[in-house]
C-alpha cells in the first residue's frame, strides 16, 4: 500500500469548517500521515532536513490548504522556499520528488462558477493553482489534478445543509485519496 503525507497548512484551524473537518476524517483511517505545518512550526522556523526525510518516507504529497488571495497560507509557501531545494528536488541531483505523485486538496469560500473567464474571478481555478503545478512539475513529480470544494466562506453562518455538503465533501475526500496514484 502507498504512504501518503497529507500536508496541512491552515493558520487557524480552530476556526476552520472544511479543513478541520477533512483532517478529522482522516483521523478515522490508517495509511495517511497528516503533518499540520503551523502547530509543527509555531515560530515559522522549518526544519528542512526532517520536512524532507517525511516527504521521502512517502509515496505520495497532497498539500492541504484553503486557497486565499489566489495562493496558499504563507507558512506553506516558505516550507516551498525551505524545502524544496536545489539538489534535492530540483537540479541535475535533485530527484526526491521525481515521479512522485502530488496533488493539492483546497478550499475555496467561492463559487465554482465565480472560477470561469466570465465569472466574478475571471479566470478558471486551473490558473489560480498553476504556480503549484508548475512548481511541482518543475521537480519532475507525478501533479494530479486537484480536490476542490467550494462555496464554504469562513466568515457565513452554517445550517444543516452546509454541514451536510461539508461532511460529503470529507467522504469525497477520502474517496478521491483512495483513488489517488
Amino acid at each position: 500500500m502507498q504512504k501518503t503525507l497529507i500536508l496541512a497548512a491552515h493558520p487557524n484551524l480552530a476556526a476552520s469548517v472544511v479543513n478541520r473537518r477533512w483532517l478529522a476524517e482522516l483521523d478515522k483511517h490508517s495509511g495517511y500521515t497528516v503533518h499540520q505545518l503551523y502547530p509543527a512550526y509555531p515560530d515559522g522556523k522549518i526544519d528542512t532536513a526532517a520536512e524532507q526525510c517525511l516527504v521521502e518516507a512517502h509515496d505520495r504529497l497532497v498539500l492541504q490548504f484553503p486557497v486565499y488571495w489566489f495562493s496558499c497560507p504563507p507558512l506553506l509557501k516558505q516550507w516551498f522556499d525551505d524545502v524544496l531545494t536545489y539538489g534535492w528536488a530540483y537540479g541535475s541531483q535533485g530527484k526526491a520528488l521525481q515521479d512522485k505523485t502530488v496533488a493539492l486538496a483546497v478550499s475555496l469560500g467561492a463559487p465554482a462558477a465565480d472560477y470561469r473567464a466570465e465569472g466574478k474571478i475571471g479566470c478558471p481555478l486551473t490558473e489560480v493553482l498553476r504556480p503549484f503545478e508548475l512548481t511541482m512539475r518543475y521537480c519532475n513529480a507525478d501533479y494530479r489534478p486537484p480536490f476542490t470544494f467550494h462555496t464554504i466562506d469562513s466568515n457565513a453562518a452554517y445550517d444543516d445543509a452546509a454541514r451536510a455538503l461539508i461532511d460529503q465533501s470529507a467522504a469525497d475526500y477520502l474517496e478521491w485519496l483512495k483513488h489517488l496514484s
